[in-house]
C-alpha cells in the first residue's frame, strides 16, 4: 500500500468544474505565448514536505503515517519512493526535488548513509527512466543532524565543516546522476543566536570557500546547471546570513561566484524579510540571478515560515508577471516547498492541497501574461521615466552630465513640474485584469 493508490489521475476540467480532483485553470499544453502551460511553470513536487513531513509541531506529534506500509528503513524508502512517482503521474508533475535524507535512511553513521543514499540514488533512476519525470534540483540536508547545530559550512568545528562538504559531495554526485538542472545551498543554521560567540568574518569566508569547492567539484563532473543560494532571514537561527536577495548578491560579489550562483526565492522567506515575493523576485531577475522558485505562501498573522500552499492569486499573477519579464525559467521552475496543514491528515488531502496550488500558480501565469498583454502599466512606467529619453535626463543615463553641469542646470532651470504617481489607479488596472 503506497497511500496514494485510490487516487484518480488529476485532468484539467475548466473553470466551472466542481470535482475536487480536477484542474479548473492548469490546462498542461495550453500554449502561452507559444510555449505550452506546464514549460512556463515547470511544476516540481518537494519530496520532503510532500513524502516525508510527518505534521508535527512544537506542541504535538504526527499526524500521518509515512511508513508507507513498510517497517525496514530502506523499504520504507522505496515505498515512499514508489509512491512519489504514481503521486506525480497522477497529478499530471514534470518535475521533483530532494533533500539527501529524504530518500535514504541516515543509519548509524555516514558511511551506512551514504550506501543507502547510493543504493537510494539508483533506485529512483530506475522510476525516473520508467515515467520520464525529471529532477529540476537536488540538495544536502546540512541542518537536520545534531552535529549541525552550530552550522554546517558556518560550524565553528572543522569536522563537522568536512561532514557537511562530504554530503555535499554525494548530493551532487546524485544531481549529476539524475540530470538535475540545479544545486540548491538553503542555509538551514547558517547563521547565528548571539555575536557574542561567534566569528562572523571567518563563518562567512568559510561559507563561500565551501560554495566554491562545491562549484569546482561539479563543473569538474559534468555539471552544467545553475547553483542556487535560497534567501531566508530568521529561522531556524535568529539571524541567518542569507537574509535576503540584496544580501545573498552582496555575498556573491564579494567572494567572486556571481557567475556560477543564481537565486532561488521562496514567498515565505520574502514576506519573513519585510519584502513581497514579487520585490525578491524583482530584485533578481534586474540583477541577472533570477533563478528558481519555492512555491508557497505565509500567513500574515503568524511570525515564522509556514510554507502554505498557495492560494493567493494577487500574489501568484505578480509572481509570474516577473518570471514573463525574466524570459522565463531556463534551469530552474516552481517547486512546491509546501506542507498540509497539520490537521489536513489524509493522503487525499495531499493531492487536493497540489491542485490547489497548480491552478492557483496557473491562473497567476494566465493573468500575468493579460496584464503584460493589456499594456497599460508598461505604458504607465515607461511615460513616468520618459524625462531620461532625451535632453538632461539622456546624458544622466548617457554617463556624459556632471555634477558641474548638472548645478548650471538646475540653475537656469524652472522649478520641476512634479507628476502623479496613480498608485491607486494602477492597482484598479491590476483589479480589471484579474477580474475582467
Amino acid at each position: 500500500m503506497n497511500n496514494f493508490s485510490n487516487l484518480p489521475s488529476i485532468h484539467y476540467e475548466g473553470p466551472k468544474s466542481t470535482n475536487p480532483f480536477a484542474y479548473r485553470y492548469y490546462d498542461a499544453n495550453r500554449l502561452i505565448d507559444g510555449k505550452p502551460m506546464k514549460d512556463h511553470l515547470k511544476f516540481a513536487m518537494s519530496y520532503w514536505h510532500t513524502m516525508c513531513a510527518e505534521l508535527t509541531d512544537p506542541f504535538g506529534k504526527a499526524t500521518i503515517d509515512r511508513s508507507y506500509g513498510k517497517t525496514e528503513p530502506m523499504e520504507i524508502a522505496k515505498a515512499k519512493a514508489d509512491a512519489a512517482f504514481e503521486f506525480m503521474t497522477k497529478l499530471g508533475i514534470e518535475y521533483f526535488c530532494f533533500h539527501d535524507v529524504d530518500i535514504a535512511p541516515e543509519g548509524s553513521s555516514f558511511a551506512e548513509f551514504q550506501d543507502n543514499f547510493h543504493e537510494m540514488v539508483s533506485y529512483i533512476k530506475g522510476l525516473m527512466d520508467q515515467t520520464g519525470i525529471k529532477l529540476l534540483w537536488g540538495t544536502a540536508n546540512c541542518f537536520g543532524n545534531p552535529r549541525y547545530m552550530h552550522g554546517a559550512g558556518t560550524s565553528c568545528n572543522a569536522d563537522c565543516f568536512a561532514f557537511a562538504a562530504a554530503q555535499i559531495k554525494n548530493a551532487l554526485d546524485a544531481t549529476i546522476a539524475l540530470g538535475g538542472t540545479g544545486y540548491v545551498f538553503w542555509g538551514g543554521r547558517e547563521g547565528y543566536e548571539t555575536l557574542l560567540n561567534t566569528d562572523m568574518a571567518l563563518e562567512l569566508d568559510n561559507m563561500a570557500r565551501l560554495m566554491k569547492m562545491a562549484v569546482a567539484y561539479g563543473r569538474a563532473h559534468g555539471f552544467t546547471g545553475d547553483f542556487y543560494i535560497e534567501p531566508k532571514p530568521k529561522e531556524p537561527t535568529k539571524h541567518q546570513y542569507d537574509f535576503d536577495a540584496s544580501t545573498v548578491l552582496a555575498f556573491l560579489r564579494k567572494y567572486g561566484l556571481e557567475k556560477d550562483f543564481k537565486l532561488n526565492i521562496e514567498a515565505n522567506h520574502a514576506t519573513l524579510a519585510g519584502h513581497t515575493f514579487q520585490h525578491e523576485l524583482c530584485v533578481a531577475r534586474i540583477n541577472n540571478a533570477f533563478g528558481s522558485i519555492d512555491a508557497n505562501q505565509g500567513d500574515m498573522f503568524l511570525g515564522w515560515d509556514t510554507d502554505q500552499f498557495p492560494s493567493n492569486v494577487y500574489d501568484a499573477t505578480l509572481c509570474m508577471y516577473e518570471v514573463l519579464k525574466a524570459g522565463g525559467f531556463q534551469t530552474g521552475g516552481l517547486n512546491f516547498d509546501a506542507k498540509v496543514r497539520r490537521p489536513s491528515f489524509r493522503f487525499e488531502d495531499i493531492a487536493l492541497a497540489y491542485i490547489c496550488g497548480m491552478d492557483t500558480m496557473a491562473l497567476g501565469l494566465l493573468k500575468a501574461h493579460a496584464l503584460i498583454a493589456d499594456g497599460r502599466i508598461d505604458e504607465f512606467v515607461a511615460k513616468r521615466y520618459a524625462s531620461y529619453q532625451t535632453g538632461i535626463g539622456k546624458q544622466i543615463i548617457d554617463g556624459t552630465a556632471t555634477l558641474e553641469s548638472l548645478e548650471q542646470y538646475a540653475l537656469n532651470a524652472p522649478e520641476p513640474k512634479m507628476e502623479s504617481g496613480c498608485q491607486e489607479y494602477l492597482e484598479s488596472v491590476l483589479n480589471n485584469v484579474l477580474f475582467s
